[in-house]
């Protein structure tokens, strides 16, 4: 129920402004609203309005010249309007009043949404935010960055009428171009599960963005100087990790593809000198030669960024080559992203020059002090036993067999539909897209496989046992097995969200027993994304049909779960 007020001012018309405020107060009865009527005639004002009535007032509705000049009203949310028109139509004219009362309650929201593989997460978080905001009555433009790089772009204008910037992101997002803007962050699983609940706290919560050092943000083109805000913003290592992830796996893609032409058109020695000048021999160049030989230090180098923002980039992949070079593969260079990251970060803090040479800092101070931190533990304390450690793990998987083998791909598999794109999800991918490099691909082929099975296993259960799912979730199941196919865990998100109990437990056991076939059998895949659509390349996978009867077995053993654990729905 609404407080609303109304003002007649017609001190000519005292019989039509008696009939307008009686039909208003008629109308509000209605609506189920409560409304005082202040009416200016010729013999004086009727039912004044008390100051406290003013204060608690909803919206308010001036009819007549004279109360639209009213001063009482400056500060309120008030639509003008016309005798006439109240007669003619007081409902009508109270709602417009409402209208314009949450129209100027609405706020400007800019929001930007990421996750590690840009893909399902990143636009699903997006349509939660759009939907949240426009149900709750404000206005808001959300920019993607997703895996083809940043769709739905926010102008400068847009970010400078905002009233809030909000970040969904599970990755680092430069937030230089947020300065001064009151701004929240949070991952992407707030804003798909409850996307109202974080557009609340947001307005209620956003801080003011670096505003004390917008002056020297900008005098350093928004580089190390934000870097002390924009720490308030992280959210820890694993985001630190799942940003050099994110920026690594298109290297990791294009890599493996090109490895898989070049042995399907050269066989396994494309790489020899005798098929040098080949179309096999060239594309091993670029793909093992060029594409995997930068994973190592672009994982380190953006590590290091989400944590010092550029000035940590060289550094970062400084030592993510040494971590190459140094044989301990991407053990190491999580190792120095960290290092030089937090190093250069540190660095930046305790070295103060003053306004006049602060500049010096990002291009000079500090990616040669950083490089030379990180570069110096590399060599001389980390990188020897990481490497160790490295190898030690290599032989271990690769020695892997029988039990050993199901039980490491039972494990990859339940954690790949544990959350579904989430911590322990990204966990266990970020595991196996590191042992690529590593030359270890049975890991990546049972949680690509086990990825899989969720969505395929749900969309399968809709088709045969529908009773247990509602008209909407059925459809929704024919999203679900594309997604699948894609390999877009993500699609099973909804019905997990509606029933975690049941359908958790069916999910995990479906991609468990999917994982733990295709280590038993010992596929390999060397493309880590794609689903289906990579599998006819050739010596993208070994084993290829044990690779789809462990997904098939997957999916069937999902639905039948899900027929077991749900409940036929009441008709």
């Amino acid at each position: 129920m609404a407080n609303l007020l109304a003002v007649i001012a017609a001190p000519d018309r005292s019989t039509q402004a008696m009939l307008a405020g009686e039909a208003l107060r008629q109308a509000a009865s209605k609506l189920k609203h409560k409304i005082d009527v202040e009416i200016h005639t010729a013999q004086g004002v009727q039912q004044p309005l008390g100051a406290s009535a003013i204060a608690d007032a909803d919206a308010v509705l001036l009819i007549g010249e004279a109360a639209a000049q009213d001063v009482r009203f400056a500060n309120s949310h008030t639509l003008l309007s016309s005798l006439e028109a109240v007669l003619a139509d007081a409902e009508g004219q109270l709602k417009a009043s409402l209208s314009a009362q949450t129209a100027s309650s609405a706020l400007r929201i800019v929001g930007i949404t990421s996750c590690p593989t840009g893909i399902a997460h990143t636009f699903m978080a997006a349509e939660g935010l759009s939907q949240a905001a426009q149900k709750l009555g404000h206005s808001i433009r959300v920019e993607t960055q997703g895996s083809v790089g940043a769709q739905d772009t926010l102008t400068a204008d847009e970010i400078r009428l905002a009233d809030v910037v909000i970040i969904a992101a599970d990755t680092q997002v430069d937030l230089s171009r947020f300065v001064g803007k009151r701004l929240f962050s949070s991952g992407t699983k707030p804003a798909i599960n409850d996307g109202e609940n974080l557009v609340r706290r947001a307005i209620a919560e956003a801080q003011p963005h670096g505003a004390s050092q917008a002056a020297s943000s900008q005098a350093t083109a928004g580089t190390a100087s934000a870097s002390s805000a924009q720490s308030e913003q992280r959210s820890g290592p694993y985001k630190h990790l799942m940003t050099g992830v994110s920026f690594m796996l298109p290297f990791v893609t294009a890599g493996g593809i090109m490895i898989a032409l070049a042995f399907a058109l050269g066989g396994i020695y494309a790489f020899d000198d005798a098929h040098k000048g080949t179309l096999a021999w060239a594309l091993f160049q670029i793909g093992a030669k060029s594409a995997f030989a930068l994973m190592v230090p672009i994982l380190a180098g953006y590590i290091s960024y989400s944590i010092a923002n550029r000035p940590g980039i060289a550094p970062g992949m400084v030592g993510g080559m040494l971590a190459a070079s140094l044989g301990s593969g991407f053990l190491g260079g999580i190792a120095a992203g960290f290092i030089a990251g937090y190093g250069t970060d540190f660095l930046n803090k305790k070295i103060q020059l003053g306004r006049n040479l602060d500049g010096l800092k990002p291009v000079l101070i500090l990616p040669v002090l950083g490089s030379l931190l990180v570069g110096l533990l590399m060599i001389y304390v980390i990188g020897t036993p990481v490497a160790a450690v490295l190898a030690m793990l290599t032989d271990a998987l690769k020695s892997m067999q029988g039990s050993s083998a199901l039980l490491l791909g039972a494990i990859l598999g339940a954690m790949m539909a544990f959350d579904m794109g989430g911590p322990v999800n990204k966990a266990a991918y970020a595991f196996a897209t590191g042992l690529i490099a590593s030359q270890v691909y049975t890991p990546m082929a049972a949680v690509m496989a086990a990825g899989m099975t969720p969505p395929l296993g749900i969309a399968l259960a809709t088709k045969l046992f529908a009773d247990r799912f509602t008209s909407d979730e059925r459809e929704a199941g024919k999203a679900a097995a594309v997604l699948g196919i894609s390999f877009i865990s993500e699609g099973a998100i909804p019905f997990a969200a509606r029933d975690p109990l049941r359908v958790i437990p069916s999910l995990m056991v479906g991609s468990a027993v999917t994982g733990a076939i295709s280590m038993a059998m010992g596929v390999e895949l060397k493309v880590p994304h794609g689903g289906v659509f990579v599998l006819p390349i050739p010596n993208a996978v070994t084993h290829l049909g044990s690779y789809l009867v462990a997904l098939v077995v997957g999916t069937v053993l999902t639905a039948v779960m899900l027929r077991l654990l749900k409940k036929p729905l009441a008709q």
